[in-house]
């Protein structure tokens, strides 16, 4: 690449747990033969999503042009990290060919497209393309509004009230700016999932976008690689909730760090996120924990009561066996007690 062609980046947005890492990893060990760079910004200050990265890295893009922004949502820190980190990625030797930024599942994405315009970095990159990740099985449900008929009637009763949940915004905010959406989980879903899915992203998105759908990750790049939309150059098609702030925070989301003690089994911690979950309305958990007895460390994520678990890499020499879990839920969810209390068992909390 010329010094003086833009650098392509390419935004991959989406929910918590609607496969962003994933996608991301399948696409570092598939990159047509790109350097690329990877730029991943977590909610929580347990670095889990850049450790998976990493952990995937290939010649065409080693663990240095790996980039972990966490605890500090990449919209809402732009000028402190990631305006900083594009101009370092900008001078690495080799040059990177494209960028891929994985924004945390609470990210807005049109903040961060505004980034782009800044006279910094305008001459030297562009907004390939956009990529919202959706989970089929969760808008099939209608999660991002609880009950979408009364929210209607409300607003019609009174334009001045806004009904809809924080979720709904971020949602709709992701589609809205979105050039293409992929439909992750469609097996979890099931073709009427998928539908439904289908049907709802159709009506929040504001113009016409290819949906695609998703498993495992497992996507031809040239899908979603070279777009070239220029993004940064297409603000006014891409409306927000956020449009008329001045600025905006993540007041509704809330995480905190768990420490974990080594564990028995893996079943039990999973059964007392699955509980933690339907009480107290946690939307993602995330981290590791040590199982005793077993030389590897154990990788959990969890949307909602759907955990997944697998060992990941052997513990280092002389590394704490221990577990951290950063969870994250809307404000009023948060209790930092009661969750301890739900995943530490009472014995090992005594100790």
């Amino acid at each position: 690449m010329a010094d003086l062609e833009k650098l392509p980046v390419t935004i991959v947005t989406g929910f918590l747990g609607s496969g962003k890492t994933t996608l991301i990893s399948n696409l570092m060990r598939n990159p047509m033969g790109k350097r690329l760079a990877v730029v991943v910004n977590e909610f929580g200050d347990v670095g889990v999503d850049g450790e998976i990265l990493k952990g995937c890295a290939i010649p065409d893009c080693p663990a240095e042009n790996v980039v972990e922004l966490a605890n500090g949502c990449i919209c809402c820190t732009v000028a402190d990290d990631f305006l900083p980190t594009i101009e370092a990625l900008l001078k690495l030797d080799p040059r990177p060919e494209h960028i891929l930024i994985e924004t945390s599942g609470l990210a807005l994405p049109k903040p961060l497209l505004k980034a782009f315009d800044w006279p910094a970095i305008r001459s030297a990159v562009t907004v390939d393309g956009v990529i919202a990740l959706a989970d089929a099985e969760a808008v099939a449900a209608g999660r991002f509004a609880p009950d979408v008929a009364r929210v209607d009637a409300q607003r019609l009763a009174d334009d001045s009230l806004d009904h809809e949940t924080p979720l709904s915004e971020v949602f709709e905010d992701q589609i809205a700016c979105a050039d293409i959406v992929l439909l992750t989980k469609p097996d979890l879903a099931g073709p009427e999932g998928v539908a439904k899915a289908r049907a709802v992203i159709a009506a929040e998105a504001p113009r016409p976008l290819p949906v695609v759908e998703v498993a495992e990750g497992v996507v031809d790049p040239r899908v979603i690689l070279g777009l070239g939309a220029a993004a940064e150059d297409d603000m006014d098609a891409r409306p927000s909730h956020h449009d008329d702030a001045p600025d905006h925070d993540h007041e509704d989301f809330e995480s905190v760090v768990i420490d974990l003690p080594e564990i028995g089994a893996p079943a039990d911690l999973v059964t007392r996120i699955e509980d933690l979950a339907r009480a107290r309305n946690i939307l993602r958990v995330k981290g590791y924990a040590a199982v005793a007895g077993k030389p590897m460390r154990l990788l959990v994520q969890a949307v909602g009561a759907r955990v997944r678990h697998q060992y990941d890499r052997p513990w280092a020499p002389g590394e704490a066996r221990g577990g951290r879990l950063v969870v994250i839920a809307e404000h009023d969810d948060i209790d930092a007690a009661a969750i301890r209390d739900a995943l530490v068992p009472a014995a090992a909390a005594a100790e």
